[in-house]
């Protein structure tokens, strides 16, 4: 087990089994310690609930970075997830100058869009700056929607085939990121899966894992959290790929079709942890 500190920025919603609430208890059950920085406390999550409460944390950002830096505190991994605004962005590239190590990971899951839309709230200037932050990050973890956005490509939620993901790619990796992990592929009705590209080499690798016929949220969080988790242990960019896929298999398996709201991925942590420690 490695003794490695991760930085994960995003928001808190309390309730919904997304964002904070899923990335500090599955990284720190990799093993590794988790410091976490809100950017935003809400009731719930967005994805269903009405009524929520929300308070932008965007202001306290600075004076939390300052403490750090004051303290030499230091980070060898900065893990994005949802940033509310351009500000936040911007703030995250203070956080990777300032309070990660020099030869930390940046990385970066562009949660802002699904199923062909953007989240409530963005537009096309956000979409432009988290393309520009893409760029910048060792790994991103986009989904289809999110590639297709970013790099002005056509979107297929259907009828994808390998020429049309290695657009994708392509054009994703002249943002200037170093890897990419591709999610939500699929050649076939009853398969989904993700596919590992090398932008320097220009290689792709590809895993599937069957198609649950359940839609439910917070997969994509608690997918970057598993990825960065395992990274962190010293996994290789595939095997944490293909961890992270099987681990959110697992969890929508064991969600209850009633729990709406998320998937119940604390049962699925300890087959987790067995395939880390193989």
């Amino acid at each position: 087990m490695t003794d490695k500190k991760v930085l994960t920025i995003q928001d808190i919603s309390c309730m919904g089994q997304c964002s904070l609430t899923v990335a500090l208890p599955i990284i720190s059950a990799c093993g590794v310690e988790t410091i976490i920085l809100p950017s935003a406390v809400l009731s719930t999550h967005t994805g269903g609930f009405t009524g929520y409460t929300f308070r932008d944390l965007t202001e306290d950002i600075p004076g939390i970075m300052n403490h750090w830096e004051k303290e030499s505190i230091r980070f060898d991994c900065l893990y994005t997830g949802y940033l509310g605004s351009i500000t936040q962005i911007e703030y995250v590239y203070d956080l990777k100058k300032r309070v990660v190590k020099e030869d930390g990971l940046l990385i970066v899951d562009p949660a802002m869009a699904d199923n062909g839309s953007l989240y409530y709230g963005f537009d096309d200037a956000f979409v432009a700056q988290m393309a520009k932050l893409c760029g910048s990050a060792d790994i991103i973890l986009p989904n289809i929607t999110e590639a297709a956005f970013m790099t002005g490509c056509e979107l297929r939620l259907e009828g994808q085939d390998e020429a049309y993901v290695q657009m994708i790619l392509e054009a994703l990796a002249k943002l200037g990121c170093k890897k990419i992990v591709l999610k939500g592929i699929s050649f076939e009705d009853d398969k989904i899966g993700v596919v590992v590209y090398d932008c320097a080499e220009k290689k792709a690798e590809y895993y599937f894992t069957e198609k649950v016929p359940k839609s439910s949220h917070g997969t994509g969080d608690c997918y970057a959290a598993a990825f960065t988790g395992a990274m962190m242990q010293g996994k290789t960019i595939s095997e944490a790929a293909k961890m992270a896929a099987d681990f959110v298999v697992d969890s929508i398996k064991k969600t209850d079709d009633g729990h709406w709201y998320g998937v119940c991925f604390e049962r699925a942590l300890p087959m987790l942890v067995t395939e880390l420690n193989k």
